[in-house]
């Protein structure tokens, strides 16, 4: 019996002996990973967000979803307001300087969207198609502004010149006319006619990042059909683009 005793003793010491090194170990390793971390938390600081490159994270969509009430622009059939404008080249530019026109493509653009540079050889080569018929296009920079290098009115005379734009290029400088019109996105479209009736509202074909692949130009299409004194369909599609900035 006494055997017994001493033998289960001895289980017991070993048992508890086993169980203290295990308990040590972990303590250990937990030390070790707390160190670990510490040491990386001071040696590699957590980035600014700004500091990561690449693109911004997020649901930034470049598509503008607002109806035309939401944004309180000009509807279908509102005569848009004239206005005076000062073009790249110096001169003040109106729509009633247009006195051949059969109607007026207004574009809200700007030099550094990507998006409005996506669009500026087709916006070239729209014009150079339609601007004889009647048609011209009349770019509108609504984020003008000599509070940013890249769009202040030096630096739209610069694009324009590197582009050799054969159409206006127009700085709202008092940021009155993007609002009036409800121009939300860079490139947004209004198409006018002769009495500058707002008929089309939109964007210019179903495909910004390229061109070869576009299947819907909405935008030629519009003016066809004013050309053939029809209504656009569809007359309102959706701007994409990079949010108009102002101010």
């Amino acid at each position: 019996m006494k055997n017994f005793n001493k033998l289960l003793m001895l289980v017991v010491l070993v048992a508890g002996t086993i169980i203290s090194c295990k308990n040590n170990a972990k303590n250990q390793d937990q030390t070790t990973t707390a160190i670990n971390q510490d040491k990386d938390n001071h040696e590699h600081p957590p980035k600014h967000p700004d500091d990561r490159k690449g693109p911004p994270r997020g649901n930034h969509s470049p598509e503008q979803t607002k109806t035309l009430e939401e944004i309180g622009g000009y509807n279908f059939d509102d005569v848009a307001t004239d206005f005076e404008l000062k073009n790249v080249d110096g001169t003040m530019v109106s729509l009633s300087n247009y006195s051949d026109a059969k109607g007026y493509v207004v574009v809200f653009t700007c030099n550094e969207c990507p998006f409005a540079k996506m669009y500026e050889d087709r916006l070239i080569a729209l014009h150079n198609t339609y601007a004889p018929k009647g048609y011209p296009v009349i770019a509108i920079n609504p984020n003008v502004t000599e509070n940013n290098d890249r769009e202040s009115f030096e630096a739209m005379q610069k694009r324009a010149t590197d582009k050799n734009f054969p159409f206006v290029y127009l700085a709202d400088e008092k940021h009155e006319i993007s609002p009036k019109y409800g121009a939300v996105r860079t490139p947004h479209v209004f198409l006018l006619n002769k009495e500058r009736k707002v008929k089309y509202i939109g964007t210019i074909d179903d495909n910004a990042k390229s061109a070869k692949d576009v299947k819907v130009k909405f935008l030629e299409n519009a003016i066809e059909a004013l050309e053939n004194g029809t209504k656009p369909n569809p007359n309102f599609t959706k701007a994409i683009g990079c949010p108009v900035k102002i101010g």
